[in-house]
């Protein structure tokens, strides 16, 4: 179909969808291949391009004094017509164009709207952006065409299929369907997509694709049996198709065969609006469909023109009145006489072209929901825009070199080119129109939802938006309490490989299968997942634990020996008992001090001795509680002290004991006078001093302090009190022993020293039980954890001092409360009672 003008711009439509090409031979001429089945949709197209560039030739305020003619070509949506048609386009018809003398002039067309399918437009732009020819399609969106050193020429209005593929992911996003099947076309709009999709759901994150089937040209019956069977099979729930309604067509009919119900389809925008799949057949199966559709616009006048539309209207021009014609026959089931051979069978009643067009159901008056309609209405503008703004060109400010403008009567493509990479208006409808560095316009789509309706008619109804935003980025708007959903429980499908790791596991990939198939595994104890699906566990601070659901750091329990446990209230109960005693002892002492019995052995070291042990009783009670660093630093000091003058008074004893004995004897009374109340005090006092000496000297150089020791119990701290210094430690329980050997050795010497009260039988009984115990504690001590270290040793100094009380006073006490006939001066001397 053609126009004639000043500037004629280029395009190609699929008017017709099959072709029937001629059987080659070496001896027949040469025949043009003809095309079949008369698609009112792309007739339509190509009447919107006549429409606006009518509009435009009409407006007065764009390309002044210049009018625009068209030359529209039929692709029969088959490459090698749509190619010959573009070279066509681009050369010029032979019978019209005349080369001038100078071979100055413009080329046949400066500009070409086209083509609808990726693969055409790759194969046209390839060579004709060699001349940087402007091409502007309408519907090609593989993101391939981005390629500007590929294609420097190329520009569309359309987003390209890189957009689509980020508005798919946006949905799979917000639905949480992470395991889905892909089916494509095999050709460079689907593969492109295949890769583009794998690439992005890898970098989002968005999900894994359970398969990726291509959907073959020849409807393979074995090949779409075997990809419906997987579509059955698999586990996938969601099967996306980035294919055009051709290829659909077959693969449906085996989904009916099969009966494969229960999947969301997600459809391309190359078949979102594809009324051949809305049919009650096919329904069932395809309700509900989710759709990306390219936005819809509205254009004026559009209808009115569509009228206007009669066979005679281009009796000038048989070729653009063969397609009005075939269309005419189309719609109204008649044939004009004689039928135009090779284009469609005649049949029916003759038409007059005299038939209304408001009388008859066409999808050419459908203007309700124009989209690729309302492409190529921007893609003309976009030409036309570009062309005016060359127009409006100054002379001697022009972009070109010497600051020239272009004009019409020597307009190079490359030339158009430039301005029509540098336009921007905005149409009727409100949408700006500019394009990027890559020739793409500002991408938006509306999402689609097919619904079908209790009478079984279909509704495709628009239920949010996508689109791109120069401050926000991609933006997905949708309204879910509209979409309908083909389920029973009409809502949303779950499509995923494994369900969601709950807090407190981890996820763990299954060998060989993609990243979204996975096992869940529990953290291990001390480690937690907040989150669901964690990668990892992450490791609780030191004063924390897992919880026993592993999703949560508590504070991890703390040991130490308490005062409210019983092993720390039965101590406790026996170091005051103790005390108790030691008291109650010194009482009886204090109370019967002029008695032989007291005053024989030694009084004041006695009551010393008793205020000795009620200290070491007492301080058992350090070791008892929360450690502190005052406890800690306190309960050895206080124990070694307490102990050293226990032990140094029964030395002391003892010592007196022996030289009592050796003063008996003649000559010996010397050996008294070193042994006197003074140097009894001096010695206590020298022992003890030496023994604080060595606590100081400890706590100053390496105190022993508070520790939280988890060494023990992973999930507990223990509360515990480090020495500091092993050395320190180990001095002043070696002076200790020191003194309690030497007092036993001491005792067992004197042991058989005839007296009638030997006490240094009780010494020597004594500090075998204290030599016992704490022999017995070492190991003990060493080998217990925690609290129980603390435990051992309150009990070792609780035997001990237990055995020192019970040994030294018991028979005492027991003679002045039970036998007190026994507490008389002649009674211990031995005189007045009968020796057995």
């Amino acid at each position: 179909m053609h126009k004639p003008g000043d500037v004629v711009l280029g395009g190609l439509f699929e008017v017709h969808y099959t072709s029937v090409f001629p059987e080659w031979t070496f001896t027949s001429e040469p025949q043009q291949p003809s095309c079949k089945g008369f698609d009112i949709l792309g007739f339509r197209h190509a009447m919107t391009m006549a429409f606006a560039i009518d509009e435009i030739n009409k407006d007065s305020n764009l390309l002044h004094n210049v009018t625009l003619g068209y030359s529209l070509y039929d692709n029969c949506a088959t490459l090698v017509i749509g190619f010959s048609g573009a070279l066509s386009l681009a050369s010029g018809r032979e019978e019209q164009f005349l080369l001038q003398e100078n071979c100055l002039g413009s080329p046949p067309v400066l500009g070409i709207v086209g083509d609808s399918y990726s693969t055409f437009t790759i194969a046209i732009s390839n060579v004709l952006g060699l001349f940087k020819l402007p091409i502007v399609s309408y519907y090609a969106t593989c993101s391939c065409l981005t390629d500007r050193q590929r294609f420097p020429s190329f520009f569309r209005t359309i987003p390209s299929d890189a957009f689509q593929v980020r508005a798919m992911i946006q949905i799979l996003k917000h639905f949480g369907w992470t395991w889905v099947g892909l089916l494509v076309s095999d050709d460079d709009y689907g593969l492109h997509v295949a890769q583009s999709l794998q690439s992005d759901l890898a970098q989002s994150g968005g999900g894994c694709l359970a398969y990726l089937e291509v959907l073959p040209w020849d409807s393979d019956p074995s090949e779409l049996k075997r990809i419906v069977y997987l579509i059955k099979t698999s586990t996938a729930r969601v099967v996306m198709v980035f294919a055009h309604d051709m290829h659909l067509i077959p693969l449906m009919e085996e989904v009916v065969r099969q009966d494969v119900t229960g999947r969301q389809w997600i459809a391309s925008e190359a078949w979102t609006a594809a009324a051949v799949l809305q049919t009650p057949h096919l329904m069932p199966y395809l309700g509900g469909t989710l759709g990306i559709a390219i936005r819809r616009g509205e254009i004026p006048g559009l209808r009115e023109f569509m009228l206007q539309i009669r066979p005679d209207q281009y009796d000038n021009d048989s070729y653009g009145n063969n397609f009005v014609r075939q269309f005419w026959e189309y719609t109204f089931q008649c044939r004009f006489a004689p039928p135009p051979a090779g284009w469609i069978e005649a049949g029916g009643a003759l038409c007059t072209g005299h038939e209304d067009l408001e009388n008859v159901e066409t999808e050419l008056l459908d203007l309700s929901n124009l989209r690729p309609e309302y492409n190529i209405y921007k893609a003309v503008y976009a030409l036309a825009y570009a062309l005016d703004n060359i127009l409006q060109c100054e002379p001697g400010r022009g972009p070109f070199s010497g600051n020239r403008c272009a004009t019409l009567q020597t307009l190079e493509p490359w030339q158009l080119v430039h301005y029509l990479q540098k336009v921007n208006f905005t149409t009727p409808f409100g949408d700006q129109v500019s394009f990027d560095e890559n020739g793409d316009v500002l991408p938006i789509y509306h999402i689609m939802n097919w619904l079908w309706l209790p009478d079984g008619r279909t509704k495709v109804q628009n239920v949010g938006e996508v689109k791109k935003s120069a401050f926000k980025g991609e933006e997905l708007t949708l309204d879910e309490d509209k979409i309908f959903w083909n389920f029973e429980i009409k809502e949303p499908p779950r499509s995923v490989c494994s369900e969601s790791c709950p807090p407190g596991t981890r996820m763990a990939r299954k060998k060989g299968e993609p990243e979204c198939c996975f096992d869940c595994i529990p953290c291990s104890e001390g480690k937690i997942s907040n989150k669901s699906d964690s990668m990892e566990c992450t490791s609780c601070p030191e004063d924390f634990w897992s919880n026993t659901q592993r999703d949560h750091c508590v504070p991890k329990k703390t040991e130490f020996l308490s005062y409210h446990e019983p092993l720390g209230i039965c101590l406790t109960t026996t170091s005051l008992l103790g005390t108790f005693i030691c008291a109650v002892v010194l009482g009886i002492f204090i109370y019967h001090r002029r008695t032989p019995m007291v005053r024989a052995n030694n009084s004041e070291l006695s009551f010393l001795l008793l205020v000795s042990l009620k200290l070491c009783f007492l301080c058992s009670l350090l070791f008892i509680g929360r450690p502190r660093l005052w406890t800690c630093q306190l309960r050895h000091a206080a124990f070694g002290i307490s102990f050293v003058l226990c032990v140094s008074c029964i030395l002391v004893k003892t010592m007196v004991v022996l030289a009592v004995f050796k003063a008996s004897k003649p000559g010996g009374g010397a050996s008294l006078k070193w042994f006197g109340a003074v140097q009894q005090r001096g010695t206590v006092l020298a022992l003890t001093c030496i023994q604080a000496a060595i606590c100081t000297c400890w706590i100053v150089s390496s105190s022993p302090a508070p520790h939280k020791n988890t060494e023990y119990h992973n999930d507990k701290i223990v509360y515990e009190c480090v020495v500091g210094s092993t050395i320190g430690f180990a001095v002043l329980l070696g002076y200790i022993g020191v003194l309690a050997i030497l007092s036993f050795l001491l005792a067992f010497l004197a042991r058989n020293l005839p007296d009638n009260f030997n006490e240094a039988k009780f010494i020597t009984f004594s500090m075998l039980i204290f030599c016992a115990v704490w022999v017995a504690f070492v190991p003990a001590y060493v080998n217990s954890p925690g609290k129980y270290a603390d435990a051992v040793e309150v009990f070792a100094i609780l035997a001990s001092s237990f055995g020192l009380l019970v040994a030294l006073f018991g028979p005492k006490c027991y003679i002045i409360l039970l036998r007190p006939e026994r507490n008389t001066k002649n009674a211990i001397m031995g005189r007045g009672t009968s020796k057995s």
